[in-house]
């Protein structure tokens, strides 16, 4: 027979091992992914001003101004929502951060680290990882 200590211990370890199965997370996103040298994307699909979501790559690539190009990643530093380009900038629709195209530094809380940046190169019109 099973004592009653033994069951509610039992019962223990099993809500501790659900709650942090719940932490993790199928959805593995991971970070930005491109092999040196692969083109990402022309110079005139990045908006001045603006930026373009490469959502398979899990890069944004960004166009501050005419002649510079940018790239980080497309993944928020807070709980890892995916980012969209927005007026604001560098939007994530889990918890509303926002990110600079500038500089990739937060404008918004709740996160609080600049995303990491990602090396590129500008090659004529084509936009490749470096």
């Amino acid at each position: 027979m099973i004592g009653r200590r033994t069951t509610f211990k039992g019962l223990g370890a099993l809500g501790v091992a659900l709650v942090l199965a719940g932490c993790g997370s199928d959805d593995d996103r991971g970070g930005p992914s491109a092999e040196a040298g692969e083109v990402l994307a022309t110079t005139s699909e990045v908006p001045v001003g603006g930026g373009l979501v490469l959502a398979d790559k899990k890069i944004v690539l960004t166009r501050p101004t005419a002649g510079e190009f940018l790239a980080f990643s497309a993944i928020c530093t807070h709980q890892s929502g995916e980012l969209s380009v927005t007026d604001e900038g560098l939007h994530c629709s889990l918890h509303g951060s926002v990110f600079s195209i500038d500089d990739g530094s937060v404008v918004r809380a709740p996160a609080t680290d600049p995303l990491p940046t990602v090396a590129i190169t500008v090659e004529g019109d084509q936009i490749l990882a470096a």
